[in-house]
């Protein structure tokens, strides 16, 4: 039974898999962060873009 307890604390079989989890979980926090932050930039580029476009004649 000893044996046993000493081979389960020694194995470290599962560290590598935290270890991805938590660069995969600070990776798609960055993601959002950033699209939050030029979420409302695009916003007015779509409006303004829209509009000129839409004032655009080419035939005069």
């Amino acid at each position: 039974m000893t044996n046993l307890i000493k081979n389960f604390a020694n194995d470290e079989s599962g560290a590598v898999t935290v270890d991805w989890v938590v660069l995969t979980a600070a990776a798609a926090a960055m993601a959002i962060a950033a699209g939050s932050a030029i979420s409302g930039s695009t916003g007015t580029l779509t409006t303004n873009t829209t509009t000129a476009v839409g004032a655009y004649n080419p035939f005069n």
